[in-house]
């Protein structure tokens, strides 16, 4: 009998994809009925791996996988696994990160322009009978302006590429890249508070972490450029929505487009839904149907890897795969 795989949840019109790439190694794929903990627990105790979307990967359950040796996330951000939690039960984590850089650096630079040309107020203002250049005034040219991007890893390099074509100057700010490397890609290395002062365009591109949670919040909009605008397509917490209104109220932002949200989706009296100087869309930046594909093809790959002894191409938790390789090698000896 193959190895056991189990989904914990799925947005996937189908998981053929993962399917047939498991199937070359016999493995048995099985979808949860539900995402809950105590469902997912009781299927997953004997799976030799988990792969998961959205579903949050707690302690208490990864305690409870017997035979697990992967947990690989459909996706980028692993914010929703306890992966400290993993390393000590010896389980590695992995992600995607590679499966979506055009569609999310095209969804930043579509929310960049829809802001800059005022497409949303425009369109409305035509619905109501209006048909005149004030309703969207004032609009500047896009040549000669900065694009802030605070992370620069190869989604905010991509919409670097293709926001240089459009005449944009941009900026970069990213702690863990070398200035060297930011200006071979195109970018001018910065520090944050000069990122804020300088930019009239701030895009997001950094994962959630307990560091970058509400790292936009009332002291960094206090910072930026008055008149700048907003882009998020990371993730939503990283953005405190409270201090994000503020900053809209006291028009020390001119607007903002929001892909992620603290809570999806927001609540029927969530503020962000009434204004007219937001743009939402319902986190589906990183989505097309090639997309979807490469994502659940490459998740799936990195299982086959890791049952087959292997070690995968995107550990989040390398130490992992340090420690066996570490017990291997004693045991050889």
């Amino acid at each position: 009998m193959g190895p056991l795989v189990v989904v914990t949840d799925s947005v996937f019109p189908t998981l053929e994809p993962a399917r047939e790439v498991l199937a070359s190694i016999g493995a048995e794929l099985r979808l949860a009925e539900a995402p809950d903990p105590a469902r997912v627990a009781a299927l997953a105790q004997e799976a030799d791996a988990l792969m998961v979307t959205y579903m949050p990967i707690g302690a208490e359950l990864i305690q409870q996988l017997r035979r697990c040796r992967i947990i690989a996330r459909f996706g980028i951000g692993v914010d929703n696994v306890d992966v400290p939690a993993a390393t000590r039960a010896g389980i590695v984590v992995t992600n995607v990160p590679d499966y979506c850089i055009d569609e999310v650096s095209d969804h930043a630079l579509a929310l960049l322009l829809a802001l800059a040309r005022r497409l949303f107020p425009a369109d409305r203002s035509v619905r109501a009978g209006t048909w005149s250049v004030r309703v969207v005034t004032p609009i500047h040219r896009l040549r000669g302006r900065v694009l802030g991007l605070v992370g620069f890893g190869k989604i905010a390099r991509a919409l670097a590429q293709k926001a240089r074509a459009l005449g944009l100057e941009v900026l970069a700010f990213d702690p863990y890249l070398s200035p060297e490397f930011v200006e071979a890609q195109g970018a001018r290395p910065v520090s944050l508070e000069d990122l804020l002062q300088r930019s009239d365009f701030i895009s997001i591109h950094v994962p959630l972490t307990p560091e970058t949670r509400h790292l936009f919040n009332d002291e960094i909009f206090q910072k930026v450029k008055p008149g700048a605008f907003l882009i998020n397509t990371a993730r939503g917490p990283i953005v405190d929505e409270g201090a994000l209104l503020r900053a809209l109220d006291s028009g020390r932002l001119a607007g903002a487009a929001l892909d992620v949200l603290e809570q999806e989706p927001p609540p029927a009296d969530s503020p962000l839904l009434r204004r007219e100087d937001v743009i939402l869309t319902p986190h589906i930046a990183f989505y097309s149907e090639e997309s979807l594909v490469d994502l659940q093809t490459k998740a799936a790959q990195e299982v086959v890897r890791v049952l087959q002894g292997q070690p995968p191409r995107n550990p989040v938790n390398p130490e992992v795969l340090e420690a066996v390789h570490a017990r291997a090698g004693r045991s050889s000896q």
